[in-house]
């Protein structure tokens, strides 16, 4: 599944990154915790931490499939490409000066191996931070471990609706 509609052809593998925005979830104490860290590492390539799902977010990309970035961590480069999963952590990794050279390692194919797996102990970490039960965010999302996320936004009962 890919978490962009589809687009014109920009030829994005060809057009230098400038610049990088990290789609991390806000309520996640992991994905917190490494926004935190990555704020600290010294930068090559400039990088912009947004809360995934949030209206900034679905404003400045609105072809992204916004459920899916909750799920995955996404990074949007300044000239449209979008890497997902272990891509992801790949490229930010590559965006940080003490860390390119890992980046490179984990471009490799024995090395996307090794990403990919650092991303799914990732995720089975953070989806055992829930005791295998339904989590639930205040925006409506909730995210179950056998069937991921959903939306379902708040109502309006009572006459006062949330503005954004």
């Amino acid at each position: 599944m890919s978490a962009v509609t589809s687009a014109p052809d920009r030829d994005a593998g060809s057009v230098p990154v400038r610049g990088l925005t990290v789609l991390y979830d806000a309520e996640c104490a992991l994905c917190a915790h490494l926004r935190d860290w990555l704020v600290r590492q010294p930068k090559l390539v400039p990088l912009e931490l947004v809360p995934a799902g949030s209206d900034q977010a679905r404003r400045r990309f609105p072809g992204l499939d916004h459920a899916a970035t909750l799920d995955e961590v996404t990074v949007i480069g300044d000239s449209g490409q979008v890497y997902q999963a272990s891509r992801a952590w790949i490229v930010v990794l590559w965006a940080l000066r003490e860390h390119r050279p890992l980046a490179h390692r984990l471009s490799t194919p024995a090395g996307a191996k090794l990403a990919r797996a650092a991303v799914l102990a990732a995720a089975k970490w953070r989806g055992a931070q829930w005791n295998g039960q339904s989590y639930r965010r205040t925006d409506g999302w909730r995210y179950d471990p056998y069937t991921g996320w959903t939306h379902n936004p708040p109502s309006c009962s009572g006459g006062a609706c949330a503005t954004g």
